[in-house]
């Protein structure tokens, strides 16, 4: 138990204490209550014996003589100081009364309202307020101090070698002081603090590095240090490994704060060979509230370009977040009056915005903008530094509102769409697109429900209408663009009716009907000029409705085959295989909307140049929002057929138990008949494989083979004939199939492949078990994840490299290397190349490689890389190769492009945010000055 006081600073007559050296002691001092006795109890006189003369004199003097205690009193209080003083020591306490001193050794603490200090040694002066804090010399060495004072006033907490503090006015002096602000770490040899918590500094250093001896700071001169706020600093240099830099400042600052607040953004300078030298991303910070802020940045180059940016995020608790982005660019090249010299401007916008689905379960709205004028990356300086950006050809942007109406199951939505090709600055607008949508219903089925369920009641039907505004133009005809003439617009309707019915018990027939109705507000009449040998359109307005229909029927059942195989061939192992067959049969049906009675086809004569004349067949509505229903009658039958097999064999784990083998996941094979075409009706034989053998990979095949032969026209040409392959006695023609391979290859891989244990992997159990994990049950957990959070445990605890059993550190070098590669095998239909003989053409195949990986050398380095071949030019593709260098407090980082756009971009910076615009160095090279390979 430590030895614990409470003291009120207010006696001028304090009983005299011998000095304690208990260890171990418990006390308290007295209050002003029993340090002030009753003056009416001491020196009592007897009133009873004085006449009235002498009893009036007698209070008259009392009188007098207590008003003057009472001022004496109050001046005591007004000097001292307001609330108690408490105080323990660890091993002793000395307290002399007479001097008015108190000495506290052996984890000493003193505490008065908001401030608290511990220290080994404390002295403390209570006739003047003082407080004095120390530590103990570790060892007989004298050279090292132990338990050295720590102070905390409110937020803000000090580290000394001496101290000393005055309760009243809150002043202090300071020796070898070390403070934290924010993500900085500030020592200094003498330090001063006056009554508003500011702290005055001489010979300081500032770093962000949190290592006893830091790898750079900043030495200052002298400083002022308004805690939560800022430091501003005189004279200071740089130092790096103790190293003395040539890279001074007269003045500078760091604010410390963890509001929002408003401030400069200091730009970056640097060389283009194009505009000259410049400044950039440099503008002020506006902290409008904790809801939104606004950035606004700004460049400028020597050669005339310059450029305005604007950037806010917004947020709002449970209901929505967002930002906003808006740039402008004004880029000159080249010098005015030569003929090289080009003037562009360009903008880009981006909004981002998201509502949180607690906000309203039944409304939503989310925003996706990216959109930029086609010269926008070319002219942006970042972009020519990331050539995913130089090498997009698409940005799309949309904006989507929804609203739900749960008691009728409508859902109502408007989307805003766009679509820009960067490469001919082309632009797809849909503005708007409203959509309106009932959920599937049984309109026949009854309320209340009595017996079995009806056929009629299995019957549904939904329904979804659209509404749509579009146009296609190029960028810079998009707002001289005419909403009546340029733009598309029309209406879409579309009813399907399906059910569901069991037919013998053993086959699911489902029928359904599909019904579609367009709506136009005009259409396009087309005929031929003579003269001019050109097409000429006619366009007229009104109300015109463009409707089809379509019905099909399916059916489908599964047959289910059990093998047993020969046990004296197989033994006992094998229980059984299964074969699932599934075989599919549909029908569909749509009548030719291309007769005259619908409407929605026509023709006109058409003479040529040399006087034939020929019938053109057209729609009027072929340019229209919905297009038009297609030519021709159809009536097609569909065939399919899906196997499975798997096989339950004995597990080698649990003599009693059973496991299942997948043998072919799935084989499938699928045709068409049209009964409506006069030629051709079969369609091509389509198969596909899929294979489970092996753990985490699935192998997946497809391949087509053609129904009809080819035959040679009049002139030795190859052409598909009438005649299928299976009516000559042959299979139909293979004519290719794709597969895409990949494979992530790792060390433990590796190990695991040649029947070792992962490294560790005993310890990793133990460890996991000892914290309550589970390793026996499966799960989705990443264990690579587990593992390095482990680790960053350990490194937390205790920072140390991992050892093995000899005191060695263990050699570990995490790395992957991820494959893939495809192959697309199709026919060459080259006719020089096709063979007369064996009626077929040469196969032709199409090949990608690519190899991405990974390395970790040790703890901080780590090296990227990403390549691939190019099977057609024989060359190597995109090329990236990227290094990172964990420095503690700095990050070194180093990239290399290769072809076709060719660049290297090295980064050294501080990983403080504080510093991390201040201490950086770039060295980029751009577009126009890369580097060159050869």
């Amino acid at each position: 138990m430590s030895m614990a006081f409470v003291y009120v600073l207010a006696s001028v007559n304090m009983p005299l204490f011998k000095s304690l050296k208990k260890k171990h002691a418990v006390g308290s001092l007295a209050t002003k209550d029993s340090l002030f006795p009753d003056s009416t109890k001491a020196n009592a006189v007897d009133t009873t014996r004085m006449d009235s003369l002498q009893l009036a004199i007698y209070r008259h003097n009392k009188q007098i003589d207590d008003s003057i205690r009472l001022d004496s009193l109050n001046r005591q209080r007004s000097t001292g100081i307001e609330a108690p003083v408490v105080f323990s020591a660890e091993d002793s306490m000395i307290y002399d009364a007479q001097r008015k001193t108190a000495h506290l050794f052996g984890s000493s603490s003193v505490k008065y309202t908001t401030m608290d200090l511990k220290s080994e040694k404390i002295y403390m002066s209570l006739d003047s307020d003082i407080v004095h804090a120390t530590g103990a010399f570790a060892d007989s060495t004298r050279t090292k101090l132990s338990g050295t004072p720590v102070f905390k006033m409110g937020s803000d907490s000090y580290e000394s070698d001496t101290m000393a503090f005055n309760f009243k006015t809150k002043k202090g002096l300071i020796q070898n002081v070390y403070t934290q602000q924010e993500e900085g770490f500030l020592r200094s040899k003498l330090s001063k603090r006056n009554d508003n918590g500011d702290v005055y500094l001489q010979h300081g250093r500032y770093t962000t590095c949190d290592a006893p001896h830091p790898d750079f700071y900043i030495s200052i001169s002298r400083a002022k240090l308004r805690p939560g706020k800022d430091v501003v600093f005189g004279p200071a240099y740089f130092v790096v490994a103790d190293v003395p830099l040539p890279l001074a400042i007269p003045y500078g600052f760091f604010p410390f704060t963890k509001s929002y607040s408003s401030g400069f953004i200091m730009p970056t300078y640097g060389d283009e060979s194009d505009r000259g030298f410049y400044l950039r991303d440099g503008g002020y910070y506006f902290a409008m509230s904790d809801k939104w802020d606004l950035k606004l940045l700004g460049e400028i180059y020597t050669k005339g370009s310059w450029g305005l940016s604007a950037a806010t995020n917004y947020r709002k608790r449970y209901r929505y977040n967002g930002s906003f982005y808006v740039s402008y660019q004004d880029t000159r090249t080249g010098d005015k009056g030569l003929p090289d010299y080009t003037k562009q401007q360009s903008f880009k916008v981006q909004w981002s915005h998201r509502q949180d689905a607690k906000a309203n379960p039944y409304n939503s709205l989310s925003a996706s903008v990216n959109f930029a004028s086609s010269s926008y990356e070319r002219n942006n300086l970042n972009s020519l530094y990331n050539p995913q950006t130089l090498t997009q050809s698409t940005r799309t942007s949309s904006v989507n509102w929804s609203t739900t109406f749960s008691s009728i199951g409508m859902t109502l939505s408007s989307t805003a769409n766009l679509s820009q090709n960067m490469r001919d600055s082309s632009i797809a607008m849909t503005l708007p697109d409203l959509n309106i949508s009932i959920s599937r219903f049984y309109p026949f089925k009854r309320k209340h429900g009595v017996g079995s369920q009806r056929w009629y009641e299995k019957i549904s039907m939904s329904y979804t209408g659209q509404l749509s505004n579009s146009i296609s133009t190029k960028e810079d005809k998009l707002m001289h663009s005419n909403l009546i003439k340029d733009w598309r617009n029309g209406m879409q309707h579309q009813i399907p009716v399906s059910g569901s019915f069991t037919l013998l018990n053993y086959i699911n027939v489902n029928p359904s009907f599909n019904f579609t109705d367009r709506m136009y507000t005009n259409k396009v009449r087309y005929s031929w000029n003579s003269a001019t040998q050109r097409e000429e359109a006619d366009t007229t307005y009104g109300f015109h409705n463009v409707y089809n229909w379509n019905l099909s029927l399916s059916a489908s059942s599964k047959v289910y085959v059990f093998y047993t195989p020969i046990r004296k061939l197989f033994g006992d192992k094998i229980q059984t295989i299964r074969h699932v067959i599934t075989p599919t049969v549909s029908f569909s049906y749509a009548p030719d909307f291309g007769s005259s009675r619908y409407g929605y086809y026509d023709t006109y004569q058409k003479t040529n140049a040399d006087g034939t004349v020929e019938l053109v067949e057209y729609s009027p509505f072929r340019n229209s929002l919905y297009g038009v229903p297609g030519r021709g009658k159809t009536g097609s039958v569909s065939f399919g057929i899906n196997n499975n097999v798997e096989m339950k064999m004995k597990s080698d784990e649990d003599s009693t138990g059973f496991k299942k083998l997948s043998l072919i996941d799935n084989l499938g094979f699928n045709m068409a008949y049209n009964m409506a075409a006069k030629e051709k009706p079969w369609s091509d034989l389509s198969m596909n494989i899929r294979l489970k053998w092996w753990k985490n990979y699935t192998f997946n095949m497809n391949a087509v083979f053609a129904s009809y032969a080819y035959e040679l026209d009049a002139n030795g040409n190859p052409y598909v004939g009438n005649h299928t392959y299976w009516g000559m006695g042959k299979w139909g023609r293979f004519q290719g199939m794709s597969q895409n391979i990949s494979y992530t290859l790792t060390p433990e891989k590796i190990r695991k492949f040649f029947g070792g244990e992962d490294e560790g992997k005993k310890d990793d159990k133990k460890k996991k078990s000892d914290e309550g994990i589970d390793t026996d049950i499966e799960s989705n957990v990443d264990e690579d994840m587990v593992d390095a959070q482990h680790a960053a445990k350990g490194r937390q605890g205790g920072g140390k490299a991992e050892t093995d059993a000899d005191g060695f550190m263990k050699f570990s070098m995490p790395w992957s290397i991820t494959f893939g590669y495809g192959i697309t095998m199709r026919e060459n239909m080259d006719v020089k190349k096709f063979n007369k003989k064996t009626m077929r053409y040469p196969y032709k195949f199409t090949q990608t490689l690519n190899m991405s990986g990974n390395i970790r050398i040790s703890d901080g380095w780590n090296i990227s890389f990403s390549s691939g071949y190019d099977f057609e030019n024989h060359a190597m593709s995109m090329t990236t190769a990227s290094l990172q260098r964990d420095l503690h407090c700095f990050n070194m980082s180093c990239s290399v492009v290769l072809a076709p756009y060719t660049s290297y971009n090295f980064t050294f910076r501080a990983n403080a945010s504080t510093l991390t615009d201040a201490l950086k160095y770039d060295k980029r090279s751009g577009y126009s000055n890369a580097v060159q390979w050869y």
